[in-house]
């Protein structure tokens, strides 16, 4: 959290920040009932559902190209059940980060971006342990993947920050 404030778009009003970051608790197929489901799990970093299908957390990151810093989306993607397995496989074990990325669909909506980012075609790379992932979009004209190429403003980050403060 940055220590400036900023006036926001919405309402008016001076709030600090702008946050750098939003994160998603689950993917979005996760309903809150299946936590006492065999074959169901969500932990901080991944989550399994009905032993079928396989989730893990990473970082949307967006350049704000004019100060420098980096914002985030701490985000939900699907891999496949093998790319899942191999994951945690090597989830604490040094060198980690010389996996090749694993192909997934970005599993949250990201409210404010249309069409909806729900399915977006992701890359997921590992980082040394005890980083999150940084989750690729695949390179289309969808906004996000835009902004995650081209980078942000902080007048952008203000929009996304206003927005997501009041929903």
């Amino acid at each position: 959290m940055s220590t400036e404030q900023f006036t926001c778009g919405t309402c008016g009003a001076l709030h600090d920040g702008p946050p750098l970051s939003f994160a998603a608790p689950a993917p979005d197929f996760w309903q809150p009932e299946m936590a006492d489901q065999e074959g169901c799990l969500l932990d901080a970093d991944l989550c399994v559902i009905a032993g079928e299908q396989f989730f893990v957390r990473g970082l949307i990151e967006l350049p704000v190209w004019d100060t420098g810093e980096i914002f985030t989306y701490s985000m939900w993607v699907s891999l496949s059940r093998d790319s899942f397995t191999r994951a945690v496989d090597v989830w604490e074990q040094p060198g980690r980060e010389k996996e090749p990325p694993y192909f997934g669909w970005l599993s949250n909506i990201i409210a404010g971006y249309e069409p909806s980012t729900l399915n977006l075609r992701t890359n997921v790379h590992t980082r040394a342990v005890g980083q999150l992932p940084y989750i690729e979009l695949e390179p289309t004209g969808h906004p996000l993947a835009v902004e995650q190429l081209a980078g942000v403003t902080r007048t952008r980050v203000e929009e996304i920050a206003a927005f997501h403060l009041h929903r």
